[in-house]
């Protein structure tokens, strides 16, 4: 089931989202959660726009698919770090509104939202039980630091001309000296479009399922 709604707050200020719940979802059992943030082509107010590209494929295809899955909509001309206070309080109405399991939520995004998933994990590591950033990077080895202990899979392709390779690999370099949970999927002559492929990986969400947070 696919839901699209709109979260509001008392200064009026919105942000369109979707929410995906798996086909036997009941309130029953307490569901993993994966926050998506979509790339720079799809912000605006049509909500469809967010569709075309990372997870949806696999959301549409994969009828089992056992996550619960919020994709919010960053409104044009912003970047995801611009609605950080808003990703914060729509998690917590999606937490009282849905069965959730606190101990398994879970950050991803691509591209813009890739830079957005680092540092929204780096201002609040205790959150997320894993993130998921693809294709992004541009954060610096010193705020890093905060995710030394935070299980992370990074997947790039190592001929991307929008977002440079060595902007992940830079991060995951510094990390692994501190972090054993640290995944880098590398798409060899791969560009840009892996924001979509890395989605299609099966494992990653094997692996995902085993990360969990102490609350």
């Amino acid at each position: 089931m696919i839901k699209s709604c709109k979260f509001e707050k008392a200064t009026k200020l919105t942000l369109n989202y979707i929410v995906y719940l798996p086909k036997n979802y009941t309130t029953n059992s307490k569901w993993p959660l994966i926050l998506s943030l979509h790339g720079p082509g799809e912000r605006g107010n049509n909500i469809d726009d967010i569709k075309k590209w990372g997870i949806h494929k696999i959301l549409r295809e994969d009828n089992n698919f056992p996550f619960i899955v919020v994709c919010p909509q960053c409104p044009a001309g912003e970047v995801w770090e611009m609605q950080f206070n808003m990703l914060k309080e729509l998690l917590d109405e999606i937490e009282d509104n849905y069965s959730i399991d606190k101990e398994r939520e879970y950050l991803t995004g691509y591209s813009l939202g890739a830079y957005g998933t680092w540092n929204f994990a780096i201002l609040n590591p205790e959150r997320f039980a894993a993130i998921a950033p693809i294709s992004g990077g541009a954060i610096s080895p010193k705020k890093a630091m905060n995710l030394k202990q935070l299980p992370i899979w990074v997947a790039h392709g190592d001929n991307d001309t929008v977002v440079e390779f060595e902007e992940s690999k830079r991060i995951v370099d510094c990390l692994k000296k501190y972090n054993p949970n640290i995944i880098f999927k590398v798409y060899k002559g791969a560009g840009h479009e892996v924001c979509t492929l890395a989605y299609e990986e099966r494992e990653l969400y094997q692996w995902l399922l085993k990360q969990k947070r102490k609350i």
